[in-house]
């Protein structure tokens, strides 16, 4: 199959914010991106159907139509093209919202570089529109610390195969000083365990092949007293009360609803299960 040059394809940027259409605009079509704007959800559908673009940037906060309506209208009329979403807060309940809706990734306002930006639209373009896991594969197991941070010498394995969820923890965590090691799976994470002797535990309940609970199970079940008595706070996708009990039963310290939860919530949990 023949390559798509970056001139076939086309870019729209659903955005209310000026200054920001036109970093974005003048980014991609550097790179030879074709690249169209609206400025408000109302004008962005219209030109989604009209257009039909190979990809979409998408702003939540906008007038007339927000995002979620932009993503509910384009789920009602069946329009697959892959949505990047550009995120005023981050926070995870954003996030689950807008992936559920059929967002492949996102971006944080205050975070993202136009490199950023260029590297997430490569990502989805090159792999369909699903975000790069074989990244986060080679990446795990290394530590992610802000060097601007106050540093507090607690390390923190985060378990969780969402790529959306895992890094918007995994940064909010290293600016609040902790020391992050990523796992997205279960095997990964029985052997992140063994190897970091992590200070607390972040543990999806589903997961991959081996799931949270059987993951659980092995730490607890450790001849290693420092990985066995180590505080784990489950993650739970539908906080369910039979996952939640039977995670407690089996040595969960505590447990997050990944719907409900923002960043700083994750944060106050863990200074309260680690008792600081």
């Amino acid at each position: 199959m023949a390559e798509v040059k970056n001139s076939e394809i086309k870019i729209l940027i659903i955005e209310d914010e000026r200054s920001l259409i036109d970093l974005l605009v003048t980014k991609l079509q550097k790179e030879d991106f074709i690249v169209e704007a609206a400025y408000d959800g109302e004008e962005g559908y219209k030109k989604i159907v009209e257009t039909h673009p190979d990809l979409i940037l998408l702003d939540i906060v906008m007038p007339k139509m927000d995002g979620y309506e932009v993503l509910e209208k384009m789920n009602q009329n069946n329009i697959k093209i892959p949505v990047i979403i550009i995120s005023n807060s981050g926070q995870p309940v954003e996030i689950e919202k807008t992936k559920k809706l059929g967002a492949v990734d996102h971006l944080i306002k205050t975070e993202f570089s136009p490199l950023d930006v260029l590297k997430k639209v490569q990502a989805c373009l090159g792999n369909g529109g699903i975000a790069m896991e074989d990244e986060a594969k080679a990446q795990v197991m290394i530590p992610h610390e802000d060097p601007k941070a106050m540093k507090l010498g607690v390390n923190v394995l985060l378990v969780e195969d969402d790529s959306f969820l895992r890094e918007i923890s995994s940064k909010k965590l290293t600016k609040e000083g902790y020391t992050v090691y990523e796992a997205i799976d279960g095997s990964q994470a029985i052997d992140g365990a063994n190897a970091i002797k992590p200070d607390i535990v972040l543990l999806d309940i589903i997961l991959p092949a081996i799931d949270g609970f059987q993951v659980l199970s092995q730490i607890r079940a450790s001849s290693d007293e420092k990985i066995a008595k180590v505080p784990v706070i489950m993650l739970s996708n539908l906080g369910q009360e039979d996952d939640i009990k039977k995670a407690k039963d089996m040595g969960a310290n505590d447990y997050l609803v990944k719907a409900h939860f923002t960043t700083e919530e994750i944060v106050a949990k863990i200074k309260v299960v680690l008792g600081k």
